[in-house]
Parts: structure tokens; sequence; C-alpha cells
């Protein structure tokens, strides 16, 4: 295992983020993107563009077998399990893709709002296949902003805003304080789901793209109670059964994988809708386990 020093483990836990970090080499990093780049070509459009079917841009670590083999990465495994411990669930995939000179962004928000994961302890990795420089709009965190706890947010705000729900944070923080962490191909950071976080539009001449995996120990659970949420074993072991684990899609078994991919995204979008509406409801703070 060559996973984080303790004091990066000390400086991800003061920060609520750490970057940059290196998953891939430049070249292996190219061949993920071609790898994405003819899965776009095969469903006939872009999986940010509106073009194609919603689903193909989220959790494609269980339909296509690169994409499952970017998500568990060794290196990145390692790194994970420095910080959440050996039993590691990934709960999501979901690619961030800004086209070359247009006005899409993420707004300041966290990744918890809407999840409905419980303890807090997810982290996302965020590996980039193509180079997320200040000009193409990398990410920028809120340094120590996980411990201002969950922050109250709005839905449905803008639709150039490229998170599921649209969502942009209201509650109070500094975002003068705000630390832009730039990634060449190959390279990526970590963030807690309580870290404060934005990037803003792409003013190069090339596609910004991003897979993010969101990681959780097998000890967290799902707050929703529509449906039994999917998530997939990926080191250690679960003794739990929070979560109905996933099988990895094999080659030669695309049919199955594609039914398996069709489910849980299905599952999780309604999980996701149904912590929308509660938050929108009721308010984050009474949004509890």
């Amino acid at each position: 295992m060559s996973g984080l020093r303790e004091d990066q483990v000390d400086q991800y836990r003061r920060d609520g983020y750490l970057s940059p970090l290196t998953a891939l080499t430049p070249e292996a990093a190219a061949g993920y993107r071609g790898e994405l780049e003819a899965f776009e070509a095969q469903i006939g459009g872009k999986v940010t563009s509106g073009a194609v079917e919603e689903k193909y841009r989220y959790r494609l670590h269980t339909l296509l077998p690169w994409a499952h083999e970017l998500a568990t990465l060794p290196q990145v495994l390692d790194v994970i399990e420095s910080v959440i411990g050996p039993d590691i669930l990934i709960y999501m995939t979901t690619f961030f893709i800004k086209e070359a000179r247009t006005a899409a962004i993420t707004s300041w928000h966290q990744d918890a709002t809407y999840f409905g994961l419980r303890p807090y302890e997810h982290i996302s990795a965020w590996i980039a296949l193509s180079p997320a420089s200040v000009e193409s709009g990398c990410m920028r965190f809120v340094p120590g902003s996980q411990g201002l706890g969950q922050l109250d947010h709005r839905a449905h705000v803008d639709t150039k805003i490229l998170n599921g729900a649209s969502q942009k944070l209201t509650g109070a923080y500094d975002a003068n304080s705000a630390v832009s962490a730039p990634l060449t191909p190959g390279e990526f950071s970590l963030h807690h789901t309580l870290t404060i976080h934005h990037s803003p539009s792409n003013e190069s001449d090339d596609r910004r793209i991003g897979f993010a995996v969101s990681y959780i120990p097998t000890r967290c659970r799902h707050l929703g109670e529509t449906r039994r949420a999917p998530a997939m074993l990926v080191r250690g072991t679960d003794d739990f059964g929070h979560f109905d684990l996933e099988t990895p899609p094999r080659a030669g078994a695309e049919a199955e994988a594609a039914r398996m991919h069709a489910d849980s995204y299905a599952r999780y979008r309604a999980n996701y809708n149904d912590q929308v509406a509660l938050v929108t409801e009721f308010g984050e703070a009474q949004v509890t386990a």
C-alpha cells in the first residue's frame, strides 16, 4: 500500500481537501480520455450536452469496464484507505465536463447536501483527464470549511450549473479565502463532503474533463426510504449491509451491465430527488439521521 503520509492526512483533515496527487501518467490519462470520447461517439453525443440520456454522465463504473478500472485505481484506493479505512464502497461516479469556451460552472456548494449519506465521511477523488487549469475552470476550495457543518442551499438555481440539482450555497461562508486547485492530466484532488467548493467557466480551447468518484466507508448509510441505495464494494469487506452491492461490468456481458447501470442510476436518481425535496421542504438542519 502506498497511501498518504501522516502529514498529508493531517493536512486533509485540517483543510478539507488535498491537491494535487498523482493517479495516472499523462499518457494513461489520455488513453482514458480516448475511451470516453469513443463512448460518446457510440451513444451519439457528449455526455454533458443534453443530446444523450442523462444516465450516461453518471455511474459509468457499473456499465463500462474501463470506467470501473478508472474508479478503482490501486494508487487512488490506497489514498482513500489512508483517510476512511480499509472497507470502501463507491457510492457514485460522475463526469464533470466543461466544453471549451462555454459558460458551464459548478456554483459554491457542499456535496453532502443532497446525497443523504451519514455519517459525513464521504470523500471525493476528482481525476483530471484533460488540463484543469485556472483558465479552464479548475476547482476552488474554501480551506477548513468542512468545519462549518451542513449549510443551507437552494436547488434549481441556474441551468448552466453542472451539479445534479443545479444547487447554490446560501449559507454564510468566506469565499475570499478560496484556493484554486489546478490539475494536469493524470492528477487528482480529494475533498470532504462538507468542504465548500466551486469551479468557474472554461475559458480555454480544450474540454475540461474530470471524473469524480465518491467513496464511503461501509459503515455509512443512506437516509432514503423510497428505494434501497446501491453501491459497489471495491476494497475490504462489508459487515453492515446498508447498500445493495453492485457487481463490476464484464467484457462480453454488455447487456447485463446495461440493465444493471439503468437500474442503478434510476435508484440513485430517485433517492437524490427525494433528498432535494426533503431539504427544500424542511431545510438542511431538519434532514438528519
